[in-house]
């Protein structure tokens, strides 16, 4: 081809491409369908919810039993609290408990996840002990909080870290990476830090106030054991019993391995909530029926949630992926028994929302009669992530935080 042939090639390709320029617009762009995992599991769409990633770092020295105690009496409470914004949040949430170099850990990393089962179980574990020279390794708790934990990519989405503890951070731990730092890494990311003191150490409030400033966040002071509100209500005991029943409603599908691996989970899952008040339970039956805690019902590769929602194409499934229950039956009567546990599902769903329902018009009424416990851990951690959740697209227009 001369050159004059290859130029005029060229022009006639630039022409098409302004002449076609006004009708391909980027954001008219349509993608390919995406491929089913394995041939039978098709990605959910993304974007459809806002999203919350909560973190606590957690202080975990002797001084904190009582705050350790109420956290794990009331993450669901927690958890319920930031369900309840429209439209209803993804929530994930995790944890990171920090001590002091010389304990018998600095720090250990629960990493987000809408599994809040798992972040339960890691609080169960959870013992207050070390410490003892005043001031604890915040630092490092920060530094991991940031960089050791999968945030979300989402650039809407609530990022939050809420600090939790009663001593001021190390100053003299040779090169530490200290806080200032730290928190400038995480605004670049999207990612506020509210600072939560437990007592009243002075040290600690000076230290505590500048957090929540260079982190964007909000400062605020509870007592030593978190003051959060914890009222029994007769609605507990049938919660409870209705949430047993609801967990009974979950097949989870995948390789031996994975089926082993989810097994295992849900066995130490159980064992914490064996050990659980019924209140407790109550909390965790009110949240696993909103919205929100769909995903956390679910959790990982729960073969009635998948197939209802279209992200899993059952009659694709190998037999050997298939739960016990489904393995020897027919395609037909496999989605029947899909259908049966998704329709178990609902209705537990709806008893259990009704009865929540009445168990927070109770609790409200006991908490308004006891002057309305305008200083609880609940009301304090509601108001800020109300201040704080409209850049991501959530309000929150409820009578307060669920109790």
């Amino acid at each position: 081809m001369n050159t004059k042939a290859i130029a005029l090639v060229l022009f006639s390709l630039t022409a098409a491409a302004v002449a076609l320029a006004p009708v391909l617009k980027p954001e008219a762009r349509v993608d390919p369908p995406a491929q089913p995992l394995n041939g039978f599991q098709i990605p959910p769409t993304a974007g459809q919810h806002p999203v919350i990633d909560a973190l606590f770092v957690l202080d975990t020295t002797g001084s904190m039993g009582g705050l350790i105690q109420t956290a794990k009496e009331k993450i669901w409470s927690i958890a319920s609290t930031l369900a309840s914004g429209q439209p209803a949040p993804e929530i994930r949430m995790g944890l990171v408990a920090y001590r002091d170099r010389g304990d018998d850990y600095v720090t250990r990393v629960v990493d987000l996840s809408p599994d809040l089962d798992s972040i339960h179980t890691a609080l169960a574990g959870l013992r207050a002990q070390g410490g003892g020279d005043g001031p604890e390794d915040v630092n490092q708790a920060l530094h991991d909080a940031v960089h050791r934990v999968s945030w979300s990519q989402d650039q809407a989405a609530y990022k939050v870290i809420f600090l939790v503890g009663d001593a001021p951070p190390h100053r003299d731990y040779p090169n530490q990476v200290q806080y200032p730092e730290i928190l400038a890494e995480a605004r670049s990311r999207g990612i506020r830090i509210n600072a939560v003191q437990c007592g009243e150490l002075g040290e600690t409030t000076a230290d505590w106030q500048r957090i929540a400033q260079l982190g964007d966040g909000s400062f605020f002071r509870v007592d030593q054991a978190g003051g959060a509100v914890a009222i029994a209500s007769p609605y507990d005991e049938e919660l409870a019993r209705l949430s047993a029943r609801l967990d009974d409603t979950r097949l989870y599908y995948g390789s031996v391995d994975e089926r082993a691996e989810r097994d295992k989970e849900i066995k130490a899952a159980h064992e914490v909530q064996a050990a659980s008040a019924p209140a407790v339970l109550a909390r965790r039956a009110g949240y696993l029926a909103s919205d929100s805690g769909k995903a956390s019902l679910a959790a990982k590769q729960e073969l009635v949630e998948e197939v209802q929602s279209g992200r899993v194409d059952l009659d694709a499934l190998p037999a050997d992926q298939l739960p016990a229950p489904l393995a020897n039956l027919e395609p037909g009567a496999r989605r029947a028994a899909i259908e049966k546990k998704a329709e178990e599902r609902e209705d537990l769903t709806r008893q259990i929302k009704d009865l929540a329902n009445e168990r927070s018009r109770y609790l409200r009424e006991q908490v308004e009669a006891a002057g309305g416990a305008k200083d609880s851990l609940d009301r304090k951690l509601y108001e800020t992530v109300k201040s704080q959740t409209s850049e991501a697209g959530i309000k929150y227009k409820g009578d307060g935080p669920v109790y």
